[in-house]
């Protein structure tokens, strides 16, 4: 006889209904602290809605030094510490009344998560595969060549795998869609024959259309979801650096040449906690801007739930603490821990942040994206990571390039670049920040201790108020 299981039927509007009778408050208040702006958000609780908040805030270029998170149960109350890009508090009130309304309107089911200049209309074209100097600037001009206009792109580039997205519009074609299904093959087949030069016999790869859409994913998280599927993480390696808190089992990350050179690695420890039911991810890495937004991106698309966390930073370490869940159950085996862990590392790392950084603001144009990767591929350079978009009747780019060589880019070739590119031109030498231990003018491991006891002492003691006998729910 077989056995029937019944399961209760939830109407999907009964959850948009919830947030219609509960809405998120949101304040912000200036008063606390004489450095940084305090951004109260309660919200009714769902899967995905704290990287909702975060992802609003990371794209209005606000900074997140602390923050402290409680989402037990149904109802979500979260905690930001924030900046805006010059280190000021936030005083402007229609940067306010925009913060608030962008956090209501992303609990939407259709909200708008595409790059600023492009339009629903624009293909979105994702590609993936074996990183190697020119696959850009091939890529860009085989677009220029078939009549396909550039209106926003983003390159990742991590552990010799690359992710792009690039927004086109036809030029061809009606208001400039791509309506034409034997035009839209045949621009994916011409980038598919670039995309495979060079590659070895059963390499990955990947050239993908997406249609327009009015909800398509943002497009970090999308670049995020790309290079997870094409596993780059597998090549990340796990190791512990041999400090004795990090000693024990499920302690991975950071490159033991990085560490040799005083540079600050990735590591992340996983613990169980038998009292709470959860799960304790703590992550120490080199504090930059957007870290908590790849940090969260990555466990919401692993599909673990954030119960609490606290996140803080102190000289140019960051630490993070998060009390997890899976959405079946918690990290059991040590082989699902040592998969979050390698992700998590790569999440931290796949955005680039140092090297040479040029930032370029000219007039738009068609084919303008080939003609710069052209003249970088040109002079030796590659590019590690780039984003390019548009502002009104101007391109804005921001590249971070390395030498073919590893040699450190000649004045010389600055400013050949300087006059071959033209416009508004800006070349800034990123280095990656010291380790705390390596730089006399950090806190001592010491300090660095009792700043992490703090903060996991300052977040028992806020959730032991908030949840009770704090249990999972």
């Amino acid at each position: 006889m077989m056995d029937i299981t019944y399961t209760p039927y939830i109407d999907p509007d009964f959850e948009v209904l919830l947030e219609r009778i509960h809405p998120p408050r949101v304040s912000v208040d200036n008063d606390i602290y004489p450095d940084c702006s305090l951004i109260m958000v309660d919200s009714a609780n769902k899967h995905g809605v704290l990287l909702e908040m975060v992802q609003v805030l990371t794209d209005l270029d606000l900074l997140i030094s602390k923050s402290y998170i409680s989402s037990d149960g149904g109802w979500l109350m979260d905690v930001f510490h924030v900046t805006d890009q010059q280190g000021y508090k936030l005083t402007d009130q229609n940067l306010i009344l925009q913060i608030q309304e962008a956090i209501c309107t992303s609990r939407l089911s259709n909200k708008e998560a595409r790059p600023r200049g492009v339009s629903a209309e624009h293909v979105a074209l994702e590609i993936t595969g074996l990183d190697r100097p020119g696959l850009m600037s091939e890529m860009s001009a085989v677009l220029a060549e078939m009549g396909c206009h550039i209106s926003a792109a983003v390159a990742w580039t991590h552990k010799d795998r690359a992710a792009c997205i690039i927004y086109v519009e036809d030029s061809s074609g009606k208001a400039g869609r791509m309506t034409d299904p034997a035009r839209a093959a045949q621009v994916r087949s011409h980038l598919e024959n670039v995309v495979e030069a060079h590659h070895h016999e059963h390499e990955r790869r990947s050239v993908r259309l997406a249609a327009p859409s009015p909800g398509r994913t943002h497009t970090e998280r999308r670049l995020h979801q790309l290079m997870a599927a094409d596993r780059d993480y597998d090549q990340c390696c796990s190791c512990c650096n041999g400090n004795s808190e990090w000693d024990g089992i499920n302690v991975y990350g950071g490159c033991r040449k990085e560490q040799k050179k005083g540079l600050i690695g990735t590591h992340v420890k996983i613990q169980r906690c038998k009292e709470t039911g959860y799960s304790i991810v703590t992550v120490r890495s080199r504090d930059r801007p957007k870290l908590l937004f790849d940090t969260v991106c990555a466990l919401t698309d692993l599909n673990y739930v954030v119960h609490h966390a606290a996140i803080g930073s102190q000289g140019s370490t960051a630490f993070q603490e998060y009390y997890v869940t899976d959405r079946n159950g918690t990290l059991e085996t040590d082989s699902e821990k040592h998969r979050v862990t390698k992700c998590l590392v790569s999440a931290t790392e796949r955005r680039v942040s140092h090297g040479l950084r040029l930032k370029i603001c000219t007039k738009n144009r068609t084919g303008l994206l080939s003609d710069v990767t052209r003249v970088l591929r040109e002079n030796g350079l590659s590019i590690t990571g780039a984003e390019i978009g548009i502002r009104s009747e101007n391109a804005v780019g921001t590249f971070y390039l390395k030498d073919a060589t590893g040699e450190d880019v000649s004045p010389e070739t600055v400013e050949r670049l300087r006059r071959e590119i033209g416009g508004r031109t800006v070349f800034e030498n990123v280095s990656p920040e010291t380790s705390p231990e390596a730089t006399p003018s950090r806190t001592s491991s010491g300090d660095e201790e009792r700043t992490r006891f703090s903060l996991r002492g300052l977040i028992w003691s806020q959730l032991e108020w908030l949840s009770g006998n704090f249990k999972p729910i």
